[in-house]
């Protein structure tokens, strides 16, 4: 029962120092060792270290080197640099041009934050919040209704795209272990939800005002930018036929893409090794050996267990479990990532009460972690649209949470339906 303690222990200091901007890496090893420290009744002292270097690197089971967590932290990486280096290079904003030769007349206010929406980086609703602001005053709208249109587009990828550290990591073999297709497969009602839910809102806010008659000048040369988010898709496709990991496979297909960055932007070298190095951060690898090593120590120390047992006494459906917990956490935290990493393993247990199959259930957890994470009021994107549009997230609540739960109720009763043919 210490263990449990600890665990619980743990997540409010991690949750704590989340909300303090402190590092979420760093925040998650040191809720790792207070676990440890909780459990001694359970494990020796030796065990703590020891679970820390099998999360990390090695495995004292098999006598081997394992390089899964460091090719893991090395992907999101290269995840964050090729998004950095598409948006220092300007091909995002030659990419969004080429776009309005096909989406105006309302249409750009969802496409604008959707490109943005392709590459996943922290925050990254600043970037579509400028144009967003400029393209609302056409139609009349007000700050909250940009604010909207800006978080909720530029998340619609979310549910099904491949490269996005979730999604990575959920699929992962420490976590589902599952193909990140089938998860994808599982996640197409919540992106057709999504779809409509905006188009919905999109012609809510633009109803009463007077389409434009202008048709944009016709410039498709930006479309070869949206070359780098699919080649790393490419990449998996092919090298998944020849049994290679999964996180491997993406790797390298992301490498090609920053290569292909260069290539197509015709950037001087020079400049582009100071693009690099600019969007070089040491935060979400350390981000991923503290996932892996809370994971590993929250095994080691037995609150798995304890919390298995305890299942049986619930008054309600653990299925409600599996989506509420995710839910609040991706809340609390306001970090999609986070909420995952430490959702997924305090619902495991509850996984064979359900009766939905593992690709159902991982596919709840995702989207349940993702609508905490989409209306937290600490969301990066959040804060700094709403500061850049000069208002607060709270402010768009009375559309934005029932969207968002609407989102995911529908969601998981299509899902819980289906679970047989998904499995």
């Amino acid at each position: 029962m210490l263990s449990l303690i600890g665990v619980i222990i743990a997540f409010i200091i991690i949750i704590i120092l989340i909300r303090k901007k402190f590092n979420f890496g760093l925040s998650l090893i040191l809720g790792s060792l207070i676990v440890g420290v909780f459990s001694l009744q359970e494990i020796e002292f030796i065990d703590i270290p020891k679970a820390m270097i099998e999360a990390s690197f090695y495995s004292f089971k098999t006598d081997q080197i394992v390089t899964q967590t460091i090719e893991l932290a090395m992907l999101m990486t290269l995840i964050y640099v090729l998004a950095k280096s598409m948006q220092e290079t300007g091909a995002i904003k030659k990419l969004i041009d080429s776009l309005r030769t096909f989406f105006y007349k309302g249409g750009t206010l969802g496409v604008i934050p959707a490109v943005y929406g392709l590459m996943p980086v922290p925050g990254g609703a600043l970037f579509s919040a400028p144009m967003i602001n400029e393209e609302g005053k056409k139609y009349l709208l007000d700050q909250n209704q940009k604010n909207l249109l800006n978080i909720w587009f530029r998340h619609i990828w979310f549910p099904i795209y491949p490269i996005s550290s979730a999604m990575i990591l959920i699929c992962s073999e420490k976590f589902s272990n599952i193909n990140i297709y089938r998860l994808i497969l599982a996640n197409i009602p919540a992106f057709i939800i999504i779809i409509i839910i905006g188009f919905i809102l999109l012609r809510k806010f633009i109803s009463n005002i007077q389409k434009q008659q202008t048709t944009p000048i016709k410039d498709y040369s930006g479309l070869v930018f949206l070359l780098p988010p699919i080649v790393p898709l490419i990449f998996y496709g092919v090298f998944q036929i020849f049994g290679f990991p999964q996180i491997r496979s993406f790797l390298i297909g992301i490498v090609f893409s920053i290569i292909l960055v260069y290539l197509i932007t015709n950037i001087d070298r020079k400049h582009f090794i100071q693009v690099l190095k600019k969007s070089l951060t040491w935060k979400l690898g350390v981000a991923i050996f503290g996932i892996m090593i809370f994971r590993e120590m929250f095994e080691v120390s037995g609150a798995n267990v304890v919390i298995a047992n305890m299942i049986d006494n619930l008054p309600f459906p653990a299925i409600w479990m599996v989506a509420i917990i995710p839910l609040l956490l991706g809340s609390l935290t306001g970090y999609n990532l986070g909420a995952i990493a430490l959702s997924y393993f305090l619902v495991e247990p509850f996984f064979s009460f359900t009766g939905v199959g593992i690709i159902g259930l991982t596919s709840i957890i995702f989207m349940s972690s993702f609508v905490g994470y989409l209306v937290s009021p600490i969301h990066l994107c959040n804060v700094l649209s709403s500061d850049y549009l000069k208002t607060d997230t709270t402010r768009m609540y009375k559309m934005f949470i029932p969207a968002a739960l609407l989102l995911l109720l529908i969601h998981s009763v299509i899902v819980i339906l289906l679970s047989v043919f998904l499995n």
